[in-house]
């Protein structure tokens, strides 16, 4: 337990930045903190790694704009108070980053956005190429249309999701606290800091605290966002924000705070989440396609595909399956069922001239391809 843990960070983070951290104990915005923290990310940039940046804070700074001294209850009061918090913590993030001349772009979502397979689909692209483009992209939920039927409820989930989405190697969670301790190490004198455990130990259960007043993640989300990311094989590192270099820490591989492991490579994660989606449709391979999907690991393009059955979506499972309805493969088809009657046994490249735009040339890519 006292010895500092060593990992492989990857290319690919989500960086969540918590409420108490960003608005300085409701004092205003910490911008100190937020200009060091873009520092380490900055450096961390340069070398390679794609960062994007969940963030929390825009109700919280909405409150101080406004005055008010406790949280609004009513529903649509805290929608508008976020809206006004949102412009102050968008525009600190922005002016920080641009001194290392680099881009941002905000980005809102709610839970529909991540449950609705064409969305999501929408929602990964879009985050992607951000990404391709060398924009860091800051996420917050979309608090001024949500209901509470679909809120996240806090963002340490918010950003396990979207470690899901974008496949990323590793979750940072950027909190007030060291870690997690193994009980309480404010009541009792022989807490322990837990260096590292497995997300899906359940005795981390045991060891997490209640929420924190300002914001609504806790030690308990974020274990369970832990779980979330350990789906699709991110690790998941909990922080404390205060502490000098914590970010450039982890780009160098050492963890200060409390490291929680999925069991699982991205991969392979990925490809069982696959697996467990519903089948809404059917696609009839050629003899050609079948060959190339089986043994070569190859995407799927229109040209290989000789009919279609069932009713789907873009975004939405179905079914690869040999002239004789033998299943070879299922995966996420990028058009939709009208779409792809039109475009089966043609070239990708006629596929813009038939729809009159073209969203992928690959009916399905090889990513999101599960071979059966």
């Amino acid at each position: 337990m006292t010895t500092q843990p060593v990992f492989a960070p990857g290319t690919t983070w989500v960086v969540k930045i918590g409420s108490s951290l960003l608005t300085d104990n409701g004092q205003g915005l910490a911008v100190t903190l937020v200009n060091n923290w873009v520092d380490d990310l900055a450096r961390a940039s340069r070398d390679g790694a794609r960062i994007v940046i969940v963030s929390s804070g825009a109700v919280a700074e909405g409150m101080l704009r406004l005055g008010f001294k406790e949280r609004p209850r009513s529903l649509h009061l805290l929608q508008a108070t976020a809206a006004v918090g949102q412009m102050g913590l968008i525009q600190l993030y922005e002016s920080s980053f641009q001194r290392h001349q680099m881009r941002t772009a905000q980005v809102l979502l709610t839970h529909d956005d991540l449950r609705s397979r064409e969305r999501y689909i929408n929602a990964r692209s879009t985050l992607r190429n951000l990404l391709d483009l060398g924009v860091i992209p800051v996420i917050n939920e979309n608090d001024t249309v949500v209901t509470d039927e679909i809120r996240f409820g806090d963002n340490d989930t918010l950003a396990a999701l979207v470690a899901n989405l974008i496949e990323a190697n590793t979750l940072v969670l950027l909190t007030d606290q060291q870690g997690l301790f193994s009980s309480d190490p404010g009541i009792d004198k022989d807490a322990e800091l837990v260096r590292s455990a497995k997300a899906s130990d359940r005795r981390l259960d045991a060891m997490a605290g209640d929420s924190n007043t300002l914001g609504l993640g806790g030690m308990k989300t974020k274990i369970a966002a832990a779980r979330i990311a350990a789906r699709s094989g991110a690790n998941t590192v909990i922080v404390s924000g205060r502490e000098t270099s914590v970010l450039q820490g982890i780009a160098g591989g050492t963890v200060s705070g409390t490291l929680l492991t999925a069991d699982k490579a991205v991969l392979v994660s990925r490809k069982q989440w696959l697996a467990t989606l519903p089948v809404k449709g059917k696609l009839f391979l050629d003899q050609g396609a079948v060959e190339v999907l089986s043994s070569r690991g190859k995407s799927l393009l229109p040209v290989g595909v000789r009919r279609s059955e069932g009713e789907f979506t873009r975004g939405e499972i179905v079914s690869c399956v040999s002239e004789e309805g033998i299943e070879i493969a299922r995966g996420l088809v990028n058009y939709s069922q009208s779409e792809t009657s039109r475009i089966i046994g043609r070239a990708s490249r006629e596929i813009e001239s038939i729809l009159g735009y073209i969203g992928d040339e690959e009916l399905i890519h090889r990513d999101n391809l599960i071979l059966s």
